[in-house]
Order: C-alpha cells, then sequence, then structure tokens
C-alpha cells in the first residue's frame, strides 16, 4: 500500500480550507484517510501564525514508516523542520509540444516571406528611383556637351 501525506480539501466554494491527512495514494483527495496531521488555510496573510499547523511527531513518524509527501505538503514540513525538500527540475515541462513547434515554424517562415517582399519592394522601388535619374543625367550633359562645342567654334 503507497501512502501519502496530502492536501484534503475542505471549506465553501472559492474559500479553501485543506486538512493535511496521511492516505492510501488510491483514495480520492477528498475521500478516506488514516490520520489528520495538520491543516493549511490559504485565506490568512502568509505571516499569520495559524495560516499552516503541522504536528511534526505525527509527520515524521509517518515518513520513517515511508509515507511520501506531495510537493506543497514536502515544503510546509520542511518549513516545520521535519523533511529534506528541493526544488524540482523538469527541463522538458517548459518545452513546446509538436504542433506549437509546427505553429512557430510556419509563422518563421511567413515572417521570412514579408522580409523578403519587403526586401523586393525596396529594391524595386531603388531601381525606379534610379532608373529616371540616369534619364535625367544624359539629358544635363547634352547642354553641356553644346556649350563645350559652342566654345571650340567660337575659338
Amino acid at each position: 500500500m503507497s501512502v501519502k501525506i496530502r492536501l484534503a480539501r475542505g471549506g465553501a466554494k472559492k474559500r479553501p480550507y485543506y486538512r493535511i491527512v496521511v492516505t492510501d495514494s488510491r483514495m480520492p483527495r477528498d475521500g478516506r484517510f488514516i490520520e489528520k496531521i495538520g491543516h493549511y488555510n490559504p485565506m490568512l496573510p502568509k505571516d499569520h501564525d495559524n495560516r499552516v499547523a503541522v504536528d511534526t511527531e505525527k509527520a515524521a513518524e509517518w515518513i520513517k514508516k515511508g509515507a511520501q509527501p506531495t510537493d506543497r505538503v514536502a515544503r510546509f514540513l520542511k518549513d516545520a523542520g521535519v523533511y529534506e525538500w528541493t526544488h524540482g527540475n523538469n527541463p522538458k515541462k517548459a518545452e513546446p509540444g509538436e504542433k506549437a513547434k509546427e505553429r512557430a515554424a510556419e509563422r518563421l517562415e511567413k515572417e521570412e516571406a514579408k522580409k523578403a517582399a519587403a526586401a523586393e519592394a525596396e529594391e524595386a522601388k531603388a531601381a525606379a528611383a534610379a532608373a529616371p535619374a540616369e534619364e535625367e543625367a544624359p539629358a544635363e550633359e547634352a547642354p553641356a556637351e553644346e556649350a563645350a562645342a559652342e566654345e571650340e567654334k567660337s575659338e
């Protein structure tokens, strides 16, 4: 039989109150339990004395027997000095799923296509701006050539 030390919810709707209980892991969250070893009232301020109360002797006894506390209860027991809790590390938890990766790849392709289209449009504008400038430049040179030719004739 796998024994857990976990929270069992009580209280009214939107007014939670939890009992810290020792129970068989196969029992429902609010179902039958072996022993109540404390309580947790999240509605009280964090610095309130009665927010979390745990019978440390009973908790230590159950841990010696092999009971496994849940993450939240383990934090409470660590604060009480009964259990050595360490923060878990699951780097794959934050990794997106397959569908999210596909959507990100599609989004990236669309952004690259927009950037390429914008670059082409800029090049087209630059080419269009350069083409009339080239036509105007020879027109400006023609009077200069005519002036040079007139100077030669006058000499």
